[in-house]
């Protein structure tokens, strides 16, 4: 369908994506936020950034590379973007490491949490790292001479490496003057020291720390002119041509390897690494001087994630809290399948525990009235007791189907492994339909019951996963209602068998109903707005970028629809712009918890329709995924989600940021009167432990 606004009424997605890592960096930047916290955000930008690179910024560079002129829907071509986003990158990475080095790693010293440069070791300190050295490093260390016996060796996506200038002659007579260093992946980045020798209560150095003091040991007899630190980051997106292969495990098994081995997008250098050193690089990376970056730091800050972990100062950190679990499922071994009966259950994670989905299926797995579970799996993570469960309930000779999406990314090995095992005590494994991610959540049990067969599903817009259930907020709801059990199994049967879609009850399912349904129900708010109707439309989200979706939005709003949209991650929308979108408000709410859940709300004279669902307003989401959005059919469940949801984000005041028609946020400030922060109040009102107010 052509486009009715031409493409400056749309903004641009790398640029989107790049404004939500600032709004995470300002975590890192709040001086109200937990100190271990905010070094935690200032690792979470870097890898976010990694994939960012991986993905999109690859993305951009195969673009250029096949001489496209094609432009995305905001009018601008790859190579203009690309532009862009190497400058704001650019400037974000400095702002990072300046804030790393000025302020946080000097706030954590004052802790007695100390990163402990060679500079300032003391002779105790030096003596103590030596013997590490030897001792732990040394042995796994392969250093690599360059000369024409010894080419350029290959360096492992995201991995730490050295570069190091050499002068003098080898044992054999050879005059090479540089060399690459590769720090084994078993090593850890960040080694604690024993409190006796550190000199404070957290003492840590860093392995390239380690490696600078000591390399020469490494090249005997010569003499060591420089030693840099150096990271690349690689096109990471498999390609895999489904159409063509007869077995997609085996062929994303035989393409997983070479991930690592992907064309170079990015070069991060110590910012004391020589020209000639830098040179060498990029042309062994065939990368442009646009594409380096120099920190003044440890080139790869994700490796510092694990220091909170290693840091007992609970006050340095969010406050514990207690997910709390729904009243009738409180009582220990209580039955699942009867509360269901007895009414929907709704979860809203991670305020309320992820537990009773873990015992819905283990219920399920050994109760001898259940006869077959189906699941979908698109990420659960390599240890995970709902897929232990699974297989349980296989060798007990349930029947069991998992679809497992083999192609979500950065999880394929996990989820290949977990299909492996699932195949080997019997459960019917399928790969989702091929060009269709299986994106959706879905769980469905078949339980015998007084002569029939009765079933119950749980239906989430957050993955089957426990530990992303402690850091995401999600829904997740348990129905025993016939019609949407009757619409899940129709979907379990599209994905395992064959055949044409059927009409579904109350399920929107894409690639088929979804996005006309969701067309549907916002030019309904559009008739009833030009009808004299009060017309509202709240939706929250992680990403909108479909332009369809957006230019009935422009309508809505034109036609005097209240619309409000909540959206974590990038909006290509542009808001509040006169005779355009003056009538839509977007904002971002960054806090504690990650915002994953998708709600949609239409108020639909007075009907309040509310839908949860798997899938953002995205074209991926609408036309090359199996998705699911389904309707809260209960009044009660549904003003909960609409409170819990979508009211109280919208009055948040803290850790909400509101975006300008040009793409800009603006963190709301809380006036005179009650500071509003969603999150805090949602762990009030929900967890099982009081907590004390967080940022």
């Amino acid at each position: 369908m052509a486009k009715k606004y031409p493409p400056q009424q749309f903004l641009n997605r790398e640029l989107g994506l790049l404004e939500f890592n600032w709004r995470v960096l300002a975590q890192a930047e709040d001086a109200a936020v937990p100190l271990l916290e905010r070094l935690k955000y200032l690792c979470i930008v870097s890898s976010n950034l990694d994939e960012f690179f991986e993905i999109r910024v690859a993305g951009l560079m195969e673009q250029i590379k096949l001489g496209s002129l094609a432009t995305s829907v905001d009018g601008m071509t790859a190579a203009q973007t690309l532009k862009l986003v190497r400058e704001q990158t650019h400037r974000m990475i400095e702002r990072q490491y300046q804030l790393f080095n000025t302020e946080i790693t000097p706030a954590l010293a004052g802790q007695g949490i100390k990163f402990i440069r060679r500079t300032h070791w003391n002779e105790a300190q030096q003596a103590w790292v030596k013997d590490f050295f030897f001792r732990e490093v040394m042995p796994v260390l392969t250093p690599i001479g360059l000369d024409p016996a010894h080419p350029f060796p290959r360096v492992l996506n995201k991995s730490l490496n050295f570069a190091v200038e050499l002068q003098g002659k080898d044992a054999f007579g050879r005059n090479s003057a540089r060399a690459i260093v590769q720090a084994p992946r078993v090593l850890p980045r960040t080694i604690p020291l024993p409190p006796e020798i550190s000199g404070c209560e957290h003492g840590f150095v860093f392995l390239s720390s380690i490696l600078h003091a000591h390399v020469g040991e490494l090249f005997a007899g010569m003499e060591v002119l420089g030693c840099y630190q150096f990271r690349v980051t690689r096109n990471s997106d498999l390609f895999v041509d489904e159409e063509e292969v007869k077995n997609l495990r085996l062929s994303l098994q035989g393409e997983l390897p070479q991930r690592h081995f992907g064309d170079a997008v990015r070069l991060e250098i110590a910012d004391n690494c020589s020209p000639q050193i830098t040179e060498l690089l990029l042309k062994e990376f065939a990368l442009s001087p646009d594409d380096l970056y120099r920190v003044h730091g440890p080139v790869n800050l994700v490796r510092l994630m694990e220091i909170p972990g290693l840091v007992e100062r609970d006050d340095l950190k969010f406050p514990p809290f207690i997910p709390s679990i729904p009243s009738l499922l409180q009582k220990k071994g209580a039955d699942m399948f009867k509360a269901i009966r007895k009414s929907d259950v709704l979860l809203h994670h991670p305020f309320q525990s992820f537990k009773p989905v873990v015992d819905f299926i283990q219920q399920a797995a050994s109760d001898p009235a259940v006869v077959a579970i189906k699941q979908t799996v698109y990420r659960t993570g390599t240890d995970s007791a709902l897929m232990e469960a699974l297989i349980g309930a296989a060798q007990r000779g349930k029947e069991v189907t998992v679809v497992v999406e083999l192609l979500a990314r950065f999880d394929e090995e996990a989820n290949i492994n977990w299909a492996t095992r699932l195949e080997q005590v019997g459960a019917h494994v399928v790969y989702g339909v091929v060009g269709h991610k299986t994106h959706a959540k879905m769980l469905m049990v078949v339980r015998r019951e007084e002569g029939r067969l009765r079933r119950y599903v749980h239906l989430g817009t957050g993955n089957y996963h426990p530990r992303t259930a402690r850091l995401y907020t999600d829904f997740g709801l348990f129905t025993a209602n016939e019609e949407i059990c009757t619409d899940v199994n129709e979907v379990f049967s599209q994905l395992t068998s064959l055949g044409k879609a059927r009409k579904l009850n109350h399920l929107w399912q894409s690639p088929f109903t979804l996005h006309s349904q969701v067309l549907a129900a916002i030019r309904n708010e559009t008739a009833l707005a030009k009808a004299g109707k009060p017309a509202l439309i709240i939706a929250k989200m992680n990403a909108l970028l479909e332009p369809e979706i957006i230019e009935a939005l422009y309508e809505a709003s034109q036609a005097g629809v209240k619309v409000d949209l909540i959206v974590r991650g990038v909006c290509a929308l542009r808001p509040g712009v006169k005779g355009l979108s003056d009538n839509i408000r977007v904002r971002s709410v960054i806090g504690r918890f990650l915002e994953h859940s998708r709600i949609f709300y239409f108020r639909n004279d007075l009907k309040h329709d509310t839908y949860l669902a798997s899938a953002d307003w995205m074209d991926r989401n609408f036309f090359r995924r199996i998705e699911v959005c389904f309707p809260l059919l209960d009044k009660k469940l549904k003003k909960r989600v609409i409170d819990e949801g979508l009211k109280v984000y919208l009055q948040d005041n803290c850790q909400a940021w509101e975006m300008d028609g040009n793409g800009q946020y603006r963190r709301k400030v809380a006036r005179r009167g009650t500071v509003r922060c969603a999150q805090r109040e949602l762990l009030e009102q929900l967890a099982s432990s009081p907590v004390k107010p967080v940022a």
